[in-house]
């Protein structure tokens, strides 16, 4: 009869101040669960029972504790509601390792829902690693990638973790948040829908757009020195002489210095104020600057080692600010880039140079090379760019470029006299077979013909692929998504002395850098509703500059990977000289046979 009674006049954030116990699995601070600790979170546990609030959106960083929030929502519909619950995690493997390492702790170490569910090991118990059954309901995990577990039977409170990292479509249903909330349609008592995750890329992030369908709501907290209240923002970050372990607040009001040792009082004397009171939806916002787990110095390590990365600083801002980014790959800007050229040419590199490759883009009246110095962290140096006029398929223009990749040399300031070690060739065009005949008897000069391919896989392939349709001839097939990936990334490196910057030789005008940034990343979905990121060139636009860097680059990665060189800024490597005796060549008769023999014996007399 107890299972018809009405539920006690708890909150969930009552609840857990009283009855919930955090394990040692998954917390430092193991046992009586205290709100005292994160005040913050009390707030959002208790918008479960607010009145008129069906569904509930926690927009926010990491180290905040939001899945301590979402399990005091399970453990309070098991203990005192007791209702049907579903808890969507990304995959189904996540959902299974929510189960073991989160809520079968929880149920072990509360004394109020111990007993709840059955023990597993006895025959009908109800108990399994994705459901669990108790009295007046049960607790059923599912990953979004399944859409029959999102269309079964009517349940009260669903529980979405992480949802910017669902898939766009539950195999062919639609969006798994849509379909979980079709569940809860039919139910008679009040529904509850919560929505948990980090943001992601701006315009695509589905927390954040259900965020700002909300009522908004930040945590104010009040400056221990004038009482002024305000929300905790990055902009509020004094660092005193870029060193980020002076890192400390500074209020917005009257500008005094707030320290680590200020946030316990701040947060104890909090509150959550909603931005847009017109929406019935709650939603809440809090970054990592109010955890009482992290230091401001610490957070602001992170963001001095993320900056200048765009891949870093997008991660920096979705974990620690819980803040969306803007996607990269959409805002190179060419013009900025050409306010960055320094005064240097090939008869004096920079002396961090350590090798160079070349990339071949292969057109029909002419070839366009990029040759590019590389140093260590990937750091590289575009040294020139030029244009061969003539027809691939006439020789004339192959033995220019051959006098060129085999006797350019450059010169660094320290007096090391480098030529070009790894050159990779577009084979993909109207000239597929002049490419092979120029790239096969020079490949112990590693210059490799290579073909793209779109997709997410690695810039330098394992092994080389054999052609079917040239006999004789062997192809590199890389990663150009890929790779366009990390050129793009590293267009937007600012900052001189991060791994992976770009310098630009004054030799390069408008025309190179509107080329380099002409392409926008598109991302589109395949039929089973899986993210497809693809690069787009405005019909009739020129895009040489960027597959010559591309090209280059993946040069870099096979002269690393095939060669095993190492760029070290203790030392540079010492110039191999990879020219093959041409009577090796012109005498055998089968060419891949000889290349792949001129290139074991300089292996063995290198060793």
């Amino acid at each position: 009869m107890a299972v018809w009674a009405p539920p006690p006049a708890m909150k969930v954030g009552e609840w857990a101040a009283e009855r919930l116990y955090l394990s040692p699995e998954d917390s430092d601070l193991h046992g009586k669960y205290s709100a005292e600790i994160a005040p913050y979170q009390t707030g959002i546990m208790n918008a479960f029972n607010e009145e008129g609030v069906e569904e509930i959106v926690v927009k926010s960083s990491s180290q905040i504790g939001k899945t301590l929030v979402l399990k005091a929502a399970c453990g309070y519909f098991m203990d005192v509601d007791p209702s049907p619950i579903l808890v969507v995690q990304p995959t189904g493997d996540m959902a299974e390792t929510f189960s073991k390492d989160r809520l079968a702790p929880m149920i072990r170490d509360t004394p109020s829902l111990r007993g709840k569910v059955r023990d597993a090991k006895s025959r009908d118990s109800g108990n399994t690693i994705l459901r669990k059954q108790f009295l007046g309901g049960h607790i059923t995990m599912i990953g979004a990638n399944a859409p029959a577990g999102l269309a079964s039977r009517p349940i009260r409170v669903l529980l979405f973790d992480e949802v910017d990292r669902y898939p766009p479509s539950a195999g062919t249903e639609g969006d798994p948040v849509d379909l979980g909330r079709k569940r809860a349609i039919t139910y008679r008592h009040r529904k509850r829908v919560a929505l948990f995750s980090t943001p992601t890329i701006k315009g695509k992030s589905r927390i954040d757009r259900a965020w700002l369908l909300s009522d908004q709501r930040q945590y104010f907290v009040p400056c221990p020195h004038c009482g002024h209240r305000h929300v905790l923002s990055w902009s509020n970050v004094s660092i005193t002489d870029d060193d980020p372990s002076t890192a400390m607040l500074r209020c917005p009001e009257c500008a005094a210095l707030i320290g680590d040792e200020h946030k316990q009082f701040m947060l104890r004397h909090g509150e959550w104020v909603k931005g847009s009171p017109r929406s019935k939806v709650a939603g809440f916002h809090i970054n990592e600057l109010y955890s009482p787990w992290r230091k401001f110095a610490e957070i602001a390590t992170d963001y001095n080692n993320a900056k200048g990365n765009p891949e870093q600083e997008k991660t920096w801002w979705n974990t620690s600010m819980g803040e969306t980014f803007e996607d990269v790959g959409t805002k190179v800007d060419g013009e900025s880039m050409m306010s960055r050229r320094e005064a240097y040419d090939g008869d004096e590199l920079p002396e961090e140079v350590f090798t160079i490759a070349a990339g071949v883009d292969c057109q029909d009246d002419r070839l366009e090379i990029e040759i590019v110095g590389w140093g260590a962290g990937e750091e590289s140096w575009g040294i020139e760019y030029h244009v061969l006029p003539g027809k691939p398929s006439l020789p004339d223009v192959w033995a220019t470029l051959d006098d060129m990749l085999l006797n350019a040399r450059f010169t660094t300031k320290d007096g090391r006299r480098l030529r070009i070690a790894a050159c990779c060739i577009d084979s993909g065009g109207h000239h597929t077979q002049e490419v092979y005949e120029f790239c096969t008897p020079r490949v112990g000069r590693n210059i490799w013909a290579t073909m793209g391919r779109f997709g997410a896989i690695p810039v330098w392939p394992k092994r080389a692929s054999v052609s079917k349709k040239h006999v004789g001839h062997t192809v590199r097939v890389i990663g150009v998504d890929t790779a366009k990936e990390t050129v793009y990334s590293r267009w937007q490196i600012a900052d001189r002395g991060v791994a992976g910057y770009c310098h630009f030789p004054t030799s390069y005008d408008h025309t190179w850098f509107h080329q380099a940034t002409i392409e926008r990343r598109i991302t589109t979905y395949d039929k089973r509703g899986r993210e497809v990121r693809t690069w787009k060139c405005p019909r009739g636009a020129r895009n040489e500059a960027t597959d010559c860097r591309v090209l280059a680059y993946a040069a870099l990665q096979g002269l690393k990977i095939e060669r095993r060189m190492v760029l070290r800024k203790s030392e540079a490597p010492p110039e191999v000289k990879t020219e093959p005796k041409q009577k090796e060549i012109e005498s055998a008769s089968k060419p891949v046979v000889a290349a792949r023999r001129v290139m074991q014996s300089r292996y063995l007399s290198r060793r």
